[in-house]
């Protein structure tokens, strides 16, 4: 039985359920001290945990990165300042009912605080308390109580837009959907957080108010028990009892205000980057103007009779000395050596002597970005440039939704762009630029914004929206007003991440498309092998998958697409064809695409007369529309498509299959957010309803 009672004690006393009691075990004793009487040794030792406690807490605080890295912080507030509390009942007992013994009647800790640190004086003693007690409530508690309360109200007003700019991150494909979650929640942490210190504070406000009050209990309580109880004289009892009563309310205060500090140091920090040390060390000592500007005015004042002349020479001579060490380090390794200078001039001669060969013929990059110098931190790969991971990350989304790999981006510097620009090329060309401010934020109108931002305004580039570049100050009221704000590599690789979108059929060449054969062809080996090159030359299978990008149908289902071609493969080898016959296999998704979650599928049509008089075009063979008819048919059907838009619905045209590709072709550069489907595409499972007609009015 014993033995058995060991076993399941051990099982239950594992480290995973240790820490679970932990908490509640530190709450009962909390309270079971203010109820129970304590030995003296034992109050010793929870007010030298009390001091502990609250250092550790400061140095978490000071090492604290972020505040939802001490997310817990409000909670040890509480109950810091509940084990205070519960301390002081402790001890006022004690003190009341053992203080006519002696100064060492409530324990060493309350003793030393009352004798050593103020010198046994009652009056240094209550200046010294009163002065703490002011430094901690109207001072530092008042202060982080105020930060925290503003600071809970503007993350609540900014979680709108931050929401949206994790939105659009996600949908950019700048992150994935995990990493979204993460950091929505992340959102409504930190909200819940200066929420929780705004609250919290509270408990510290007024944890000293009730040590002034205890303070002037103890010192009354502890007249009337020594003279009226023990027979001590008034001056003998206002001795004992008020040194007591002084190292009591020290040794509490002390660690209330160390509290309050950390709780300052929590909510009072900015940036996240570096723990407070080393940020105040870097922004405070890395001017080497500022130190030697110190140093002057320091040895200055040092010269001025009557002044403590060595101390402040001292002190002068050090900031120097520190002011010419950042010197040398900034200055010293940037110089090149004179053999440096040699060896880069030798090989600059024989660079010249060489005669010019194929090595000289510098190929085109298929996808290249070009960056002016300022924004040559965003891509260096030394000084982890940010835009770098966006890019491989963009490119892995681009894989995963369109279904194939594109060439990667190559980056350089140009020293002909501006400063702060930034251009996009395919094959050579310019197909995309802009410009972006490192250090600051374009805050986007989304349209629904409610007042103008403080900034450079500007367009967004990636989809032309009316825009402020503004600073780190601004971000809040930004957030605030309804605009969407995000850095400056998000707009440089948002717009990347469009102009490939844009151009996946032209980046869609030779290599890629034998590549993602060669990729299908590891899950179906067979049916790759049937298809090229024994039915199709590969050149027309990429013809046929380029048709299918160019009017934003994602290539994801390659053995749908295989299949169809090799069963028509036979019939005919026109691209176009083969096309028509593969976008009708992947009607399902089409649709799936554009009308989501087995949605109707709303749509404008044609007005059957309109139809017939372009089927007939048809017939003729020629395929020409009447300029008067075309005119007509381009300005209703963007009408008709922007009254989709504005109803939040895709703008989509149904037509017979036979029409499909001349009016998509025909409508494309008009009209180009215009989706032309055919009637055959559309499945049998899903509901069509027709929300306008072309050529009706």
């Amino acid at each position: 039985m014993a033995n058995e009672i060991a076993l399941n004690l051990r099982r239950f006393l594992t480290p995973a359920n240790l820490r679970a009691l932990a908490a509640p075990i530190l709450i009962i004793m909390v309270l079971a001290m203010m109820v129970l009487p304590l030995p003296v040794f034992l109050l010793d030792v929870f007010f030298t945990f009390n001091i502990a406690i609250s250092v550790m807490v400061m140095m978490v605080a000071m090492y604290a990165r972020r505040p939802l890295d001490f997310s817990a912080f409000p909670t040890v507030l509480l109950v810091t300042t509940l084990l205070r509390l519960s301390l002081n009942v402790a001890s006022t007992r004690i003190v009341l009912l053992h203080g006519h013994g002696g100064s060492d009647a409530a324990g060493k800790v309350i003793e030393a605080f009352g004798q050593f640190i103020v010198g046994g004086n009652t009056a240094v003693g209550i200046v010294v308390f009163v002065i703490l007690t002011i430094i901690n409530f109207v001072v530092i508690t008042k202060g982080a109580g105020r930060i925290a309360e503003v600071s809970a109200r503007f993350t609540l007003d900014a979680m709108p837009g931050k929401q949206m700019a994790i939105d659009a991150d996600l949908n950019a494909g700048l992150i994935d959907e995990k990493t979204a979650k993460l950091r929505r929640k992340e959102v409504a942490q930190e909200s819940d957080f200066f929420g929780a210190m705004d609250g919290a504070s509270k408990f510290v406000r007024g944890d000293a108010i009730a040590g002034i009050l205890i303070l002037l209990i103890n010192i009354l309580g502890g007249l009337f028990v020594g003279v009226i109880q023990h027979d001590l004289a008034f001056s003998d009892a206002a001795q004992t009892y008020i040194i007591l009563t002084i190292g009591d309310g020290l040794v509490a205060q002390i660690p209330s205000l160390v509290i309050s500090v950390a709780a300052g140091l929590v909510v009072s920090r900015v940036g996240d980057d570096l723990d407070i040390g080393a940020m105040v060390i870097n922004q405070v000592f890395s001017n080497t103007q500022v130190l030697v500007l110190t140093a002057v005015i320091v040895g200055v004042l040092g010269l001025i009779p009557g002044m403590p002349n060595l101390v402040f020479l001292l002190f002068a001579s050090s900031i120097g000395a520190l002011a010419w060490r950042r010197s040398k380090r900034q200055e010293g390794t940037d110089e090149p050596t004179q053999e440096e200078e040699a060896q880069s001039a030798a090989e600059a001669r024989a660079a010249e002597a060489q005669e010019a060969s194929w090595n000289d013929v510098a190929s085109v990059d298929v996808l290249g970005l070009e960056v002016g110098y300022r924004l040559i931190p965003m891509v260096d790969r030394s000084q982890n440039g940010e835009l770098l991971r966006r890019i491989r990350g963009l490119r892995k989304k681009f894989a995963q939704d369109v279904g194939f790999l594109t060439a990667p981006v190559h980056i350089r510097d140009n020293l002909e762009l501006k400063p702060n620009a930034y251009r996009v090329t395919l094959k050579g060309v310019d197909v995309g630029t802009g410009e972006a401010f490192p250090g600051q934020f374009l805050a986007i109108n989304p349209g629904r914004v409610v007042g103008p931002l403080p900034g450079r305004e500007t367009i967004d580039p990636a989809f032309g929206l009316p825009s402020y570049w503004i600073d780190n100050t601004t971000r809040e009221q930004a957030h605030a007003l309804g605009y969407t704000v995000v850095d400056a590599s998000t707009v440089v690789a948002t717009h990347l991440n469009q102009v490939i979108l844009g151009y996946a059929a032209e980046l869609l060449g030779r290599q890629e498309t034998q590549a993602l054969l060669d990729h299908i062809s590891k899950e179906v080996p067979k049916l790759v092998e049937d298809l090229v090159p024994k039915l199709l030359p590969i050149s027309i299978v990429q013809r046929v998958l380029q048709n299918l990008l160019a009017e934003e149908v994602n290539i994801r289902d390659m053995r749908t697409i295989i299949e169809v071609l090799a069963e028509y493969a036979p019939r005919t080898q026109d691209a176009t064809e083969l096309t028509t016959r593969v976008r009708e296999a992947l009607g399902r998704a089409i649709i799936q695409m554009l009308f989501p979650n087995n949605a109707e599928v709303q749509v404008i049509a044609l007005e059957p007369g309109l139809e017939r008089i372009l089927l007939q075009a048809m017939v003729g063979g020629d395929g020409a529309i009447e300029p008067g008819l075309a005119d007509t048919l381009l300005r209703q059907t963007a009408q008709l498509a922007q009254r989709q838009e504005e109803i939040g619905l895709p703008p989509v045209l149904l037509v017979p299959a036979q029409l499909r590709l001349l009016l998509s072709r025909f409508l494309r550069r008009t009209v180009p957010a215009l989706r032309v489907i055919a009637n055959s595409e559309v499945p049998e499972s899903r509901t069509i309803r027709i929300t306008g007609m072309v050529g009706a009015g």
